[in-house]
């Protein structure tokens, strides 16, 4: 049943043991199906026994699937990489992302799980939902359109582009709600400002595709709209989403979401920014198991005021791949999570690049009290380049995720 007053269903209101227990369920399940028919995890998961996986520690011991490799990986085992466990027969869709990557979708009801995020955002059956996220190529016009179909409200098809004809067309079927970027629904409401259009039956909006800055929310909402943002892939659906407390962004009931050191699938200390892994408990057709998304974010503390009991993240706090080139090779930030791993006990990490009289120069600062001779030769092993090691107070490195920083100018 959807709708339970201010949530969407019960799981929302879970104790973190009840939910815990009930996702390490679903888990095992989801990897012995991915195991049974994704050629990729039969090959990852080759000697593991999903019955094995009791705790989000043996989770964390399993291999991550990054989806910076996964057009490179598609390319080598056309069409999908071996990630996909049901026969064509059983497919909906097939979608093309920017990279390109492919990903494919099940037969169900919403099966991107974006209705919870819409509950949240206020909006209830019946309510015309004004949907600007493409239907071309990519899932993002359908993850939207089938979240709203179940709440029960209809959707206006509009997509990207034909600003003047949208305008007409809010001001003439009067939507309740958007869905699309922040940034688009700002170039409606100023278009139809522009045009003298009534475009104020929109008074909530599910945003998502790009980052929703303080100064946007303000203006839209003194332009009555109440705005929620969501966090989500194309490949993985919804990741996590606002409630009506705008204190961080709830995990989806669907998924569970680690944060790691970027480059590695190591999880942080609690609070610690780092890269977001998530693992699909029920999706069947691409079962993506510990999927490195190439984000950053952190862990809040504590439960939402809303009610929901769903561990909270930042929400989108940049991207985890910081690879560069120095001196003519790459440098990634698995390098210098494989440095911290032969150092126990050292605390953050950066690698700060830059450029004297045109030569490229790498120093590691590390929040350590001594040892900065045998963490340069571990540097010097593991990046196959000489680089300085600088010592600094623990707690000193900013928490922002950042492994490696580029500071090198060319001016």
């Amino acid at each position: 049943m959807v709708g339970h007053g201010d949530y969407y269903d019960a799981l929302e209101l879970r104790t973190p043991d009840e939910r815990l227990a009930a996702q390490l369920g679903l888990l095992r399940t989801q990897l012995a199906h991915a195991k049974a028919h994704a050629p990729h995890y039969a090959d990852l998961l080759a000697g593991l026994d999903p019955a094995a996986v009791v705790s989000l520690a043996d989770l964390a011991g399993l291999p991550v699937t990054r989806k910076s490799a996964l057009s490179a990986l598609q390319q080598d085992k056309p069409p999908f990489a071996g990630l996909v466990a049901l026969p064509p027969a059983q497919l909906a869709r097939v979608f093309q992302s920017p990279g390109p990557i492919y990903e494919v979708e099940g037969h169900g009801t919403d099966t991107f799980r974006f209705a919870r995020a819409m509950w949240a955002a206020g909006l209830r059956p019946g309510e015309l939902v004004h949907n600007t996220f493409s239907y071309h190529l990519t899932p993002a016009g359908m993850l939207m359109e089938s979240a709203a179909h179940a709440i029960g409200c209809p959707v206006f098809p509009a997509g990207v582009g034909n600003t003047e004809l949208q305008v007409q067309a809010i001001a003439h079927l009067r939507p309740a709600a958007y869905g699309g970027t922040p940034s688009f629904l700002k170039i409606l409401l100023d278009k139809g400002r522009e045009l003298g259009a009534d475009v104020s039956s929109i008074t909530k909006a599910l945003v998502g595709g790009e980052a929703l800055p303080p100064s946007l929310r303000a203006e839209l909402q003194d332009r009555g709209v109440t705005v929620r943002s969501s966090y989500g892939t194309a490949e993985l659906g919804l990741i996590a989403y606002e409630s009506p407390a705008l204190e961080g962004m709830i995990i989806d009931e669907g998924v569970i979401v680690e944060i790691v050191r970027p480059g590695t699938g190591d999880p942080v200390a609690p609070g610690e920014v780092g890269e977001v892994l998530v693992t699909l408990l029920q999706n069947r057709a691409m079962p993506l198991i510990r999927y490195a998304t190439g984000d950053l974010s952190a862990v809040l503390p504590g439960a939402s005021p809303c009610g929901r009991t769903s561990t909270r993240i930042k929400g989108w706090m940049g991207r985890a791949d910081q690879s560069t080139k120095v001196r003519g090779m790459f440098v990634t930030p698995g390098q210098i999570a494989e440095v911290a791993r032969r150092h126990p006990g050292i605390g953050r990490l950066r690698l700060v690049v830059t450029n004297q009289n045109n030569v490229d120069a790498m120093t590691l600062r590390v929040e350590a009290a001594e040892g900065a001779e045998a963490i340069a030769e571990s540097l010097q092993a593991v990046c196959k380049l000489r680089g300085a090691v600088e010592l600094v107070p623990p707690g000193s490195l900013p928490n922002d995720g950042k492994v490696i920083s580029d500071e090198r100018s060319y001016a």
